[in-house]
């Protein structure tokens, strides 16, 4: 061999410089020696004598250095080192919060550490921290300290403060309501259940069954519910703020038994919110905690939005089944003008015929007729009562037929074709469309797809949202965007027929 490194490589990396000798042998007139770092070639040394070349490495990186020798008999040689690995930078320790406060506790899990390394990857398995010196279940402020070190030797750390308070008084008194008032809520309960059961057993022993004169526990609680509505509506009713949005809630009216209009409606939302909002209290009560500002407005947001949900979902339902029924009732009437049945008593058969809304407004209209009113008025307090569009195309063209005269059955055929191309060309519209308003549905939940796999991943990656001014800013432009976003795409895939 021509030469050789006192040091041929290192076996793992280290944070110390290091100085490596070449030695060419005597046969070696002049070389050359090449040094890579990280793959890529650095400075390029001419040594124009065999003296051995001393080279020192400082920087982090992995390094390789190549030796191309000229020998006295004019041949050349190369030669090759291993590797040489400089690691000088500390790990990268992420604390899930560097601030708690906490009542005094036995969990040693508050505060969470992951670390990472440029050369070794991750390192949380090898963190040390100092949480069981500390005494967390003593009032004080803790130093939270995670330390680790690489394979180099670098040492990182990072802290976080534990503030130990006492036991808030308020919590305890808040315990206390809910727990009287969870103890008149089983009382109540128990109370009814032995009304139910006592009429039970005497039952049998009477000729004529006793009146129920003991609401059943779901009537007393609509009852109890009802009592709140009329209370909350007649404070809602001096408002016009209130006035304006309860207007947008009328429309669903016609499918909440409970809710008679749309004050009533926006009273159920804001008893719902409250009720949730109390919930949320109950159970951060019994943590030995308070709810939090924001914590208590999301709760209350939530609760708000939930009976929309529910009517929105139900009153689609409603429209989709008065939709069919109606073109149902169309037909019906039309077959009766074929046959030489009258429009009294066309109205008649569908109220026979077709069930639901439709059938019992058609029987509605039946009853109107024998009181008196004339066609015209009668389908006019129809259509204003079911809030069809085909109703008031029917309305309009029995109002015109009633005043120029004109052939029924044919009117009436081509309203019943106009209906079903109407329900024909939405059903393939939906078909159409299905595909595009699946990938709209992946689009609108990959989101929350991915905040439940990053929360199992890591349970702590989101906290900063939670716990810091900016991750607040933040998450309410999120929140915004997101509003934003499930808007514009609703108008661009809405289609009206």
């Amino acid at each position: 061999m021509n030469g050789n490194f006192d040091i041929q490589s290192i076996d793992k990396p280290t944070n110390k410089d290091i100085n490596i000798t070449f030695s060419p042998s005597t046969s070696v007139a002049s070389y050359t020696y090449q040094i890579y770092k990280d793959n890529i070639p650095t400075n390029k040394i001419l040594i124009s004598n065999n003296e051995p070349a001393t080279i020192t490495l400082k920087e982090t990186g992995t390094y390789q250095i190549e030796v191309q020798m000229r020998l006295l008999n004019g041949y050349t040689d190369t030669l090759t080192s291993g590797k040489y690995i400089i690691d000088k930078t500390a790990p990268v320790i992420n604390v899930s919060q560097k601030y708690i406060e906490t009542t005094p506790t036995n969990d040693k899990n508050l505060i969470s550490c992951t670390a990472t390394d440029n050369y070794s990857g991750s390192l949380t398995d090898k963190i040390i921290t100092n949480v069981d010196s500390l005494k967390l279940n003593t009032k004080g402020k803790y130093q939270y300290t995670c330390t680790v070190q690489d394979e180099a030797g670098n040492i990182a750390q990072e802290t976080a403060t534990i503030n130990v308070i006492p036991h808030n008084t308020s919590i305890y008194i808040i315990q206390a309501i809910c727990i009287i008032l969870i103890l008149l809520l089983v009382y109540k309960i128990t109370k009814l259940f032995k009304v139910v059961k006592l009429e039970e057993r005497l039952d049998p022993y009477v000729i004529k069954p006793l009146e129920n004169n003991a609401l059943m526990i779901s009537e007393q609680v609509k009852k109890i519910y009802s009592q709140f509505l009329h209370v909350f509506t007649n404070v809602l009713k001096k408002s016009v703020v209130a006035t304006k949005y309860s207007k947008t809630l009328d429309k669903y009216t016609v499918i909440s038994g409970v809710h008679k209009t749309g004050y009533d409606i926006l009273s159920g939302k804001i008893i719902i919110a409250s009720a949730l909002t109390v919930l949320a209290v109950i159970i951060k009560a019994f943590q030995f905690k308070l709810l939090g500002s924001l914590e208590t407005l999301g709760v209350f947001i939530l609760g708000f939005f939930i009976l929309d949900i529910y009517l929105f979902a139900k009153y689609k339902v409603f429209r989709w089944t008065i939709e069919n029924d109606f073109v149902a009732a169309i037909t019906i009437m039309n077959n009766s003008f074929k046959s030489g049945r009258s429009i009294s008593q066309a109205i008649d058969i569908v109220a026979e015929e077709v069930g639901g809304v439709v059938g019992a407004e058609f029987k509605r209209m039946n009853l109107e007729l024998l009181y008196g009113l004339d066609i015209e008025q009668v389908f006019k307090r129809f259509s204003k009562r079911i809030k069809l569009e085909e109703a008031n195309y029917l309305t309009a063209s029995l109002s015109i037929l009633n005043k120029t005269g004109g052939d029924i059955i044919k009117v009436f055929s081509s309203i019943e074709r106009s209906l079903f191309d109407k329900r024909k060309l939405r059903l393939e519209l939906k078909s159409l469309t299905s595909g595009s308003r699946i990938i709209v549905y992946i689009l609108l939940g990959i989101p929350f797809f991915f905040i439940l796999v990053i929360s199992l991943i890591n349970p702590g990656y989101f906290l900063p949202f939670i716990t810091t001014d900016i991750g607040h800013i933040l998450l309410i432009f999120m929140i915004i965007y997101y509003i934003i976003f499930v808007v514009v795409v609703r108008k661009i895939m809405k289609v009206v027929i």
